[in-house]
């Protein structure tokens, strides 16, 4: 079996890594569907989250820039405005996604409008439509707030919470109990991977669905924390928040003899990013994951 037979595919992260999961799977069209996480206060996104109540939109601009076919495109929504005027550092994508969430019901329609007039098939659903930051709790009981002092710590913190109650998106609960294959990561594991799960729904859904969970490791070790993780132990902190053992399969060139699941190599790297899976050795290592999983379960 290959991941074309599956009817519907969520992939679940935030970033770049969610982004080159679902261009590699775009060909899936309605099919696939993406829950972006929203708890980023950097950058451009920072910028526009200091100065309005807003949940986080780098991410989904991300993801829709590389969705998008036209390359014209890509560039308009990831166009960083220069200079000493008051646009100096906003993204013009952001400002779009926040402009069409003032103007729209929820910012999930905002989204799926700009998706549309941007000829996008695959659905991107915020994690939350609540804004909320990220919290890490150290190993000394201090609080650390925001993604970006987070990615800075010297050591894993305890476990990681959200700043304020975040309800997840019904469409997102409800794709993740219809989804036969659900795909995690890849993408910076504290501050891309693991907030989606933090919303409660989110995290029910995944502990009772029947779907299968493919883990999608680095290729390469990130800065932070999370980098001195091997691949079991960034399970077992996912476990803990989740509250279940919820990956089938893991896909990482990482060899960790402490790993009890079944794991695919052979991933490489896109020859202009070294750290970005190359498109088609994602697709193929997911198709084999696919044959895997549901050879076992037949």
């Amino acid at each position: 079996m290959q991941i074309t037979a599956l009817r519907r595919i969520t992939a679940i992260g935030g970033g770049h890594g969610l982004g080159r999961v679902l261009s590699t799977l775009a060909f899936l069209k309605h099919r696939l569907i993406g829950v972006v996480a929203t708890t980023d206060n950097g950058g451009a996104t920072g910028l526009l989250r200091e100065s309005h109540h807003t949940i986080a939109w780098g991410d989904i601009r991300n993801c829709l820039s590389q969705l998008v076919e036209q390359p014209l495109a890509a560039d308009v929504l990831n166009f960083r405005f220069e200079g000493e005027t008051s646009l100096a550092g906003h993204n013009l994508g952001n400002l779009l996604l926040y402009t069409l969430d003032q103007v729209s019901a929820r910012p999930i329609d905002g989204i799926q409008l700009l998706s549309r007039l941007l000829n996008v098939n695959t659905r991107l659903l915020p994690m939350s439509e609540c804004p909320t930051d990220l919290v890490a709790t150290t190993a000394e009981d201090f609080e650390c707030h925001g993604e970006i002092l987070i990615d800075k710590l010297e050591h894993m913190p305890k476990r990681l919470s959200l700043s304020a109650q975040a309800h997840a998106t019904p469409e997102a609960v409800r794709h993740l109990y219809n989804s036969e294959l659900i795909i995690l990561g890849p993408g910076s594991f504290l501050t891309s991977v693991l907030p989606p799960f933090l919303v409660a729904d989110i995290a029910e859904a995944l502990r009772k669905t029947q779907g299968k969970v493919v883990f999608i490791d680095n290729l390469v070790h990130e800065k932070g924390p999370a980098g001195a993780l091997s691949v079991s132990e960034k399970l077992e902190f996912l476990n803990a928040h989740i509250g279940h053992d919820v990956v089938d399969l893991v896909l990482s060139n990482h060899h960790d003899p402490e790993l009890k699941k079944p794991r695919i190599d052979g991933l490489t790297a896109d020859p202009e990013v070294h750290y970005r899976h190359a498109p088609e050795s994602l697709l193929q290592q997911l198709d084999r994951a696919v044959a895997t999983l549901f050879r076992q379960s037949a």
